[in-house]
């Protein structure tokens, strides 16, 4: 069974470890971990020393390991079971012996330096993931954000995106080369990270100024609409029974097909951050109003799809436990039975009818696809024609 110690340490030259660390190199051969690791723990090393880097491909450097029947000391930044090389090693060799040492990790440093409450903070690691991580702390509204950014995902990236969002009630707190001799931090507005040059590595905190005021029922009269179209969005009473048919709290993907403004998309997302949305639509004009709209009310992470539903490559997408029809061009049953092919088991659709002729072809299209119909909603407001609130359930 393999063994590995794992050691954290700080970008300080000849680190401060303790005795036990200390130890198992002395009695150690194999070691691994970055150059600039080797660079800082040189002077603890015995003479016989072998040493593995870890460079991508890590796949590489665990076939290394897999050749090795002793102990392997591996020296990381930090402490390694945060976000760090201690998961992956324990994914890869789960039968392994793992002895850790870790050290403060970069945001911990960086709180200590402006004496910040970090036990309320919510981490967002962006080291090779993608926005969805900064997404759910930021619409949650979550009062301190800790983010682990990487090359691509740099401070000036991660200023932009949030002002794009209107996310400019934070400061941030930019720690750079933490824990060595060239640490450097600052507290910048969102707007002042935009113009600073920066070094890697390096991290952020987000601290909010002011809360973002949410309201679940977001009105008609904020969003914005086609022009000169202004009846062509899912109300707000029709959008909440919409998405309360969607049982959306129990849903990891919705695909809202034909979104024309948003609102439907939207709301879903403001209301559970952690629902992945892709929302389709063939008018060229709305891929603006949706942005528009989604900057409007603090609300990022919604994947968009332009253009024709029934000549997109949908199977290439994830597959949806959630749909909401939008719009259908007067394809129905087509889209109907293009849906269900990708519709995981239990999943649902749900469809706003406005006229006995769509309804009727709802029902016959769900019956034929052997879908489970639900009990409808008929909702009239104001002057609108009445509407039907129609869900289908796909059987296993």
């Amino acid at each position: 069974m393999s063994k590995f110690v794992i050691i954290g340490i700080t970008d300080m030259p000849h680190p401060n470890l303790n005795r036990e660390a200390i130890q198992h190199i002395a009695g150690a051969r194999f070691f691994s971990g970055g150059i600039r690791h080797k660079e800082l723990i040189q002077d603890y090393l015995p003479e016989d020393a072998e040493w593995i880097n870890i460079t991508v491909p890590l796949t590489d450097v665990f076939d290394q390991y897999k050749q090795i029947d002793d102990t392997i000391v591996v020296i990381a930044s930090g402490d390694p079971l945060f976000y760090g090389i201690g998961n992956t090693i324990k994914r890869e060799f789960p039968d392994a012996e793992l002895l850790v040492f870790p050290a403060h990790n970069s945001l911990q440093l960086l709180a200590h330096r402006y004496q910040l409450e970090y036990g309320k903070m919510h981490i967002a690691t962006l080291t090779g993931r993608d926005w969805p991580e900064l997404d759910l702390p930021l619409i949650r509204g979550e009062q301190m954000i800790g983010v682990l950014t990487d090359r691509q995902k740099t401070p000036k990236t991660i200023a932009q995106y949030l002002l794009d969002y209107g996310f400019d009630n934070y400061d941030c707190y930019l720690g750079e080369k933490l824990g060595g001799p060239n640490q450097k931090c600052q507290k910048l507005s969102i707007a002042e990270l935009l113009e600073v040059d920066f070094v890697h590595p390096n991290c952020m905190i987000l601290v909010q100024k002011e809360p973002i005021v949410r309201q679940f029922g977001i009105s008609d009269e904020a969003f914005q609409t086609l022009e000169g179209r202004p009846k062509m969005m899912t109300k707000s009473l029709i959008r909440l029974a919409s998405l309360s048919s969607l049982q959306l709290d129990s849903a990891s993907l919705l695909w809202d097909v034909g979104y024309c403004t948003g609102s439907v998309s939207i709301e879903a997302k403001q209301a559970f951050p952690k629902l992945k949305v892709i929302a389709f639509e063939k008018r060229s004009e709305s891929d603006a109003i949706i942005r528009n709209n989604m900057k409007t009310f603090h609300v990022p992470g919604i994947d968009i799809h332009n253009g024709d539903f029934f000549e997109q490559d949908i199977e290439a997408l994830p597959a949806p436990d959630r749909i909401f029809i939008g719009g259908h061009g007067g394809k129905l049953s087509e889209m109907m039975a293009k849906l269900h092919a990708l519709l995981k088991p239990n999943g649902c659709i749900v469809f706003n009818a406005v006229s006995d002729e769509t309804i009727a072809t709802f029902k016959e299209s769900a019956h034929e696809l052997g879908m489970k119909l639900e009990k409808p909603s008929r909702i009239q407001l104001d002057d609108f024609n009445p509407i039907e609130i129609l869900k289908a359930t796909k059987i296993m």
